[in-house]
C-alpha cells in the first residue's frame, strides 16, 4: 500500500509499505477519506513533538477490507468511521468513563501517549471496537465525525442549559462545528467573531445569530452588544492567548470560558485569582473525545443535524499534504480531505 509518512519535521514521504494484517480483535479499513487536522499540522511543524517515522491522520472513514479472527459484528464491505482514541479501559479514568483522559492512551495517527500509524494511507489497522457503522453516508462527511465528537465533548464540558448565550472566537472548521454543536444543544444567541469574510458568511448560513469582524470593531464591545450582554459561555477556537483572553473578557459573571483551540505547549496565560473568585468565572478545557461522543457525532451526521459537507473545501491526494499544511498556515479554505485513491 501507499502511505504518506512523516519522516522528520517538515518532511513527508509517500512510500510503499506492506499492507497491515489485522490482529484477532482488529479490522483493516481501506481508507476512503481522511481529513487534515491542526494536530497533523503541529506534528508536521514540530510544535507537537512525536517520534518519526509515523503515518499521521486520525479523522478517517472507509470500507472494512478484512477482519481479525475474533471480530464479530463487522465484515468485509462494511462502511465505517474510525474513532482514533484507544483507551486502556483499566485505569481509574477509564473506569469512570473519562476515556479521553486515559493514563495509557493510545491514538491512531493523532495525539496520545502512544501513537500508532494513522490513516494518511490506503489502509489502516483499527481495533474493531473503534469503528462505527456509517450506512450510506459519504466517506468525506463521516471523516468529520471525530472533530465533531470533540465539539460535542466541548459542549458537555460547560454544562450548557438551553437558552444560554455563547460567543465563539474563530470560525475555522472547528469553530463552525462548535457553532452547530452548541445550536443543537439549545444555545441562544450564538455570536461568532471571525476575521475572514467568507468564514463569517458561512457562520451566518450555519446558524450564527450574529457575526463580528474583529478587524472592524472591538469584539469585547461588539459581542456583548450583539448578545444582549456578556455571554454565558465564551469559546476560544483558535489556540492563541490573546483570543483566549478575549473569550474570557466577554464571559458573564458565573459563566464559563472554554479553551478549545490548541495553544502552543509553552504558552502561558495570566489569570487574576480574585476575578475568578469574585466573578465565579471558570476556565474549562476540552481535549479529545469519548466513545459516547463519537457515537453521538455519527448519529448527528447521519440525520443531518450538522452540515459537514460545507466545510470540505479541498480534496487532495497522499502526495499533496505539504501543500495542504502550507495553505492551513495561511488560513486558506476550510477542511482539507485526503482521498488516497485520488492520486
Amino acid at each position: 500500500m501507499r502511505a504518506s509518512t512523516l519522516t522528520d519535521v517538515g518532511e513527508i514521504t509517500v512510500e510503499e509499505r506492506e499492507r497491515p494484517t489485522p490482529a484477532a480483535d482488529e479490522v483493516l479499513v481501506e481508507v476512503g477519506a481522511c481529513s487534515v487536522c491542526m494536530t497533523d499540522y503541529h506534528m508536521y511543524h514540530g510544535t507537537f513533538p512525536i517520534e518519526t517515522p509515523l503515518v499521521p491522520g486520525h479523522e478517517a472513514a472507509g470500507t472494512v477490507a478484512d477482519v481479525g479472527d475474533d471480530v464479530t459484528g463487522f465484515e468485509a464491505g462494511d462502511r465505517v468511521a474510525v474513532n482514533p482514541t484507544v483507551p486502556c479501559n483499566a485505569c481509574s479514568y477509564c473506569k469512570r468513563g473519562e476515556t479521553h483522559l486515559c493514563e495509557n492512551n493510545t491514538s491512531i495517527g493523532g495525539a496520545g501517549d502512544t501513537i500508532l500509524d494513522g490513516a494518511f494511507a490506503e489502509y489502516v489497522r483499527v481495533p474493531a471496537i473503534n469503528v462505527e457503522d456509517i450506512g450510506d453516508m459519504s466517506f468525506e462527511r463521516a471523516a468529520l465525525a471525530e472533530p465533531l465528537a470533540c465539539c460535542v465533548h466541548g459542549v458537555e464540558q460547560v454544562d450548557l442549559t438551553p437558552g444560554d448565550s455563547v460567543a465563539i472566537i474563530g470560525a475555522g472548521p472547528i469553530g463552525l462545528l462548535l457553532l452547530q454543536a452548541f445550536r443543537n444543544a439549545g444555545a441562544a444567541p450564538v455570536v461568532v467573531s471571525e476575521l475572514d469574510p467568507e468564514r463569517r458568511e458561512l457562520a451566518a448560513e450555519l446558524g450564527a445569530d450574529a457575526v463580528v469582524d474583529p478587524d472592524e470593531v472591538d469584539p469585547e464591545e461588539a459581542i456583548p452588544e450583539a448578545a444582549g450582554g456578556p455571554v454565558d459561555i465564551g469559546v476560544e477556537a483558535i489556540g492563541l492567548v490573546p483570543t483566549i483572553e478575549q473569550a474570557n473578557a466577554v464571559t458573564a459573571k458565573g459563566g464559563s470560558t472554554l479553551i478549545f483551540g490548541v495553544p502552543e505547549q509553552d504558552a502561558t496565560l495570566e489569570v487574576s485569582p480574585f476575578d475568578v473568585f469574585f466573578d465565579e468565572v471558570g476556565y474549562r478545557g476540552s481535549y479529545s473525545l469519548t466513545t459516547e461522543d463519537f457515537e453521538r457525532a455519527i448519529t448527528m451526521l447521519r440525520y443531518g443535524r450538522v452540515d459537514a459537507d460545507s466545510l470540505v473545501t479541498e480534496r487532495i491526494g497522499l502526495d499533496e499534504l505539504p501543500t495542504a499544511f502550507e495553505r492551513m498556515g495561511d488560513a486558506e479554505g476550510l477542511k482539507k480531505v485526503v482521498v488516497p485513491d485520488r492520486d
